[in-house]
C-alpha cells in the first residue's frame, strides 16, 4: 500500500514536468512577418533591412 501511494505521488509530480517539456517548442514553428521601413527590403542572408538602390 505504501509503495503504491509514494507511485502515486510521484507520477502526480513529474506530470506537470513530462508536460512542459512536451511543449517547449510552442510557437516556434510559426513565422513573424517583419516590416522594415520604406525603402528597405529585408535581406534573409543578414537577418535585417538593408537599403534598396535604384
Amino acid at each position: 500500500m505504501k509503495t503504491k501511494t509514494v507511485l502515486v505521488a510521484l507520477a502526480l509530480t513529474l506530470a506537470p514536468t513530462l508536460s512542459l517539456a512536451m511543449g517547449c517548442n510552442y510557437g516556434k514553428h510559426d513565422q513573424q512577418a517583419m516590416s522594415c521601413a520604406p525603402g528597405t527590403t529585408y535581406d534573409a542572408g543578414t537577418n535585417s533591412c538593408v537599403t534598396t538602390t535604384g
